[in-house]
């Protein structure tokens, strides 16, 4: 996930953006290498050092649409927007997705007036089909250094939209290049103080998971003002669905993040993951929690920011998501000094026979990104602003910020001082939008985490020392207690995966004549409706709830859907193999 997200994965990207960030999504990863040698960002090319500013830097605005949210966009007058403009001369009269971003899409692709630049996501294809993209191929080569030299060869490859069409209508920038992930942001979660109690035991199995929660209930069933403490709660506030009720089900019985569909990774036969019998097994595990009480009775109808604040107040022991659908609430309570109500990532899987799938890994993941429409009134100067947040110099203004002020430079290395950190941490919300860090990383093509520039420093700020310079004390001490310095060592390695050679499955772009959406949707509303009812029934009843279920997806055409996507699968690797 964890990374990933249609909204998903968004993982992924919420998670900076949220969360970044997202979906992201959801789980997964480029590949496993260190920061070595080859791992610099100067592999095939020696103009690593290319800035390559706008020649042409008079004031630009761009009209701009984005399917995620970005909450915390100050309309370019944060420190970084500001220094964009300055070297760029470009402006961004920017638009986010309220809601539905499909249905935006739809009605820009059947407006004929579409945005200057757009990242319509998964549903490009709505773009495409209206002539509404340019392809990009010649723009890139002409105007773009930075952006050829980022994604090298092989992945400009993987930035073509289909295997009937080579166009490059929008150019990856929801992945990092040469990605390595070096800290875990979801799984299941456990409050520090709970497994402290509980003498920081091996928590490998849903049951282990399940005793930790018990138990701290058991001996602490209020809080200091009597209020009733809550085991384990849910978001299933729409989307939020997936990432914290749906996408467990397939991560803790041995399957990838592919969307909806479990693929196998050497035939590619794909599978309506809610079919495979494992995951019958995981929802009675949740069912089964509700029984005994442990599951709060309001995970299905609560709203997220309900959700947000109830976690907040501290009363909840235990999570399954990501840490940026919940990030919010525990700074609240990181603010307060409550440390010790925050919460540890671990992997968790049905049983011991099953290894968690979070971190298999993809290859780099093309599919999402930024394009330029036919109405663009400019074009070159788009793609050449592009080009800026690609290079060297964009990329390190879009991680770091301002040397002197959001980092210094000692003794040739980038560091963050620690007061810097600590607003990162604790007063996120407030730093981007003062700053700017880390709200134009989906517009540009970057390397991602473990790259280093030709100065011998990161790309990015999610390295190492980074990230445990951002951990406080009790969050140490968990850590320390399990012989571990960052949650993805809890993880199996992506080493234990073979690479995905379709990337992930929710990232492939669907035509728009395909009536793959449409069952998609309807399998969607059916499971939707009879997963909550699964998991609330009593549990004598769960398996005729879960055989009526069954038979809703085959009678509303789950097999067909199958067929669909494993066709699409198929030709994502004939594009990306060839």
């Amino acid at each position: 996930m964890m990374a990933s997200n249609r909204k998903k994965a968004s993982a992924w990207l919420l998670v900076s953006t949220l969360m970044l960030g997202m979906l992201a999504g959801c789980g997964g990863n480029n590949n496993n290498n260190a920061a070595t040698e080859e791992n610099t960002g100067n592999t095939g090319t020696n103009s690593a050092t290319a800035t390559a500013a706008p020649e042409d830097t008079s004031p630009m605005t761009f009209s701009f649409f984005s399917a995620d949210p970005s909450p915390n966009w100050t309309g370019m007058q944060d420190e970084t927007g500001k220094i964009l403009t300055e070297k760029t001369g470009v402006t961004l009269d920017a638009e986010f997705a309220v809601g539905d971003p499909g249905q935006k899409v739809a009605l820009i692709a059947a407006s004929g007036d579409y945005p200057d630049i757009v990242a319509a996501k998964n549903d490009v294809s709505k773009l495409v089909d209206a002539g509404a993209m340019l392809d990009l191929t010649d723009l890139i080569d002409k105007y773009a250094p930075n952006i050829k030299k980022v994604l090298g060869e092989e992945n400009m490859k993987r930035a073509r939209y289909s295997d009937d069409d080579h166009a490059i209508y929008a150019i990856p920038t929801n992945a990092g290049v040469d990605n390595t992930y070096f800290n875990a942001g979801g799984g299941f979660e456990l409050q520090h103080r709970a497994v402290k109690e509980a003498g920081y035991p091996a928590i490998k199995t849903v049951q282990d998971y399940e005793n930790v929660i018990k138990a701290y209930l058991e001996k602490h069933p209020t809080d200091e003002n009597g209020n009733k403490n809550i085991g384990m709660t849910l978001n299933a506030d729409d989307w939020y669905m997936y990432i914290t009720v749906t996408n467990p089900a397939f991560l803790t019985t041995g399957s990838s993040d592919d969307g909806e569909y479990a693929i196998d990774v050497d035939t590619q036969k794909v599978t309506y993951h809610f079919r495979r019998p494992a995951e019958k097994e995981y929802f009675r595990w949740l069912n089964h929690m509700n029984d005994i009480g442990l599951l709060d009775p309001e995970s299905f109808v609560q709203k997220y920011d309900q959700y947000k604040a109830k976690i907040a107040t501290g009363r909840v022991v235990g999570l399954i998501d990501q840490d940026w659908g919940y990030g919010d609430a525990e700074k609240a309570l990181k603010t307060a000094g409550k440390f010790d109500q925050g919460y540890g990532h671990y992997s968790v899987t049905l049983s011991e026979e099953y290894k968690d799938a979070s971190f298999w890994p993809t290859g780099f993941m093309a599919g999402y990104g930024v394009g330029i429409t036919t109405s663009c009134k400019d074009p070159v100067r788009a793609i050449k602003f592009l080009d800026y947040l690609a290079s060297d110099e964009g990329q390190v203004l879009l991680n770091y910020g301002v040397e002197g002020k959001d980092y210094k430079v000692e003794n040739g290395k980038r560091v963050i001082p620690d007061d810097v950190n600590t607003r990162i941490v604790n007063d996120n919300a407030n730093f981007t939008k003062e700053t700017g860090i880390g709200l134009y990383n989906t517009l540009g093509v970057h390397y991602g985490d473990g790259v280093k520039d030709p100065s011998g420093n990161y790309y990015t700020t999610k390295f190492p020392e980074q990230i445990t310079a951002q951990f406080n004390d009790v969050e140490k001490e968990t850590l320390a207690a399990y012989n571990v310095t960052n949650w993805k060592d809890l993880f199996p390695k992506e080493s234990e995966f073979k690479v995905k050679p379709w990337g992930a499955a929710w990232n492939i772009t669907i035509p728009g004549d395909s009536e793959i959406v449409v069952l998609d949707n309807k399998l969607k509303d059916i499971t939707w409706k009879r997963i909550p009812e699964a998991i609330l029934s009593k549990p004598a009843e769960f398996d005729k709830i879960w055989d009526a279920y069954m038979a809703e997806l085959d009678k509303a055409g789950v097999a067909k859907a199958e067929t669909l996507r494993e066709e699409l699968v198929k030709k994502r690797v004939k594009l990306w193999t060839e």
